[in-house]
């Protein structure tokens, strides 16, 4: 039986992997910096963090997907994360490309890099047909990500915690 890879393939500075326990001081670093999430609720806790692994663990075993670790290649170093996720909004569910990399790396194109991988991944290998990223409408490097790896604004809604958002789409 031919089984489809686990995780997007490298790309040319970038490498994927599933998310570990292990990789728990990295995540709760990334989550918990109040930088990196201020388009978000609040930083997360250390055991928000080792929720956030879990649930991710869990979308490998039930979806085949989820968020993934995304290191430098050059270096092994843990940059952030990007991946498909299943989210709900106004009713509907679909397919999302998520991407958080580390601040000190952020600028240097890697978040484009590392989301047009998982596009293709969904594309090419889960045969996923449509894919959104749900953005603050202040994120506005998230957006110009997102308008790089062919996705364009849907709509204004909010999310199921009440916060903003701005729904960007495009059919694979």
């Amino acid at each position: 039986m031919n089984q489809r890879p686990a995780v997007p393939p490298p790309t040319p500075r970038l490498a994927f992997r599933k998310m570990t326990n292990a990789d728990l001081d990295d995540v709760a670093a990334l989550l918990g910096d109040p930088l990196m999430m201020r388009y978000y609720e609040r930083p997360k806790t250390r055991a928000e963090a080792q929720a956030w692994i879990d649930w991710n663990q869990r979308l490998y075993r039930e979806q085949g997907f989820g968020l993934w670790v995304v290191t430098l290649r050059s270096t092994g170093e843990f940059a952030g994360d990007c991946g498909l996720t299943p989210q709900s909004y106004d009713e509907e569910v679909d397919v999302e490309v998520g991407y958080r990399i580390r601040v000190a790396l952020q600028g240097q194109g890697y978040a484009t890099e590392a989301a047009a991988a998982c596009r293709d991944f969904a594309r090419d290998v889960l045969d996923i047909k449509r894919l959104i990223a749900i953005i603050h409408p202040d994120n506005v490097p998230s957006q110009r990500v997102a308008e790089k790896i062919g996705l364009a604004v849907e709509r204004d809604t909010t999310f199921r915690t009440g916060a903003p958002i701005r729904v960007y789409a495009a059919a694979l």
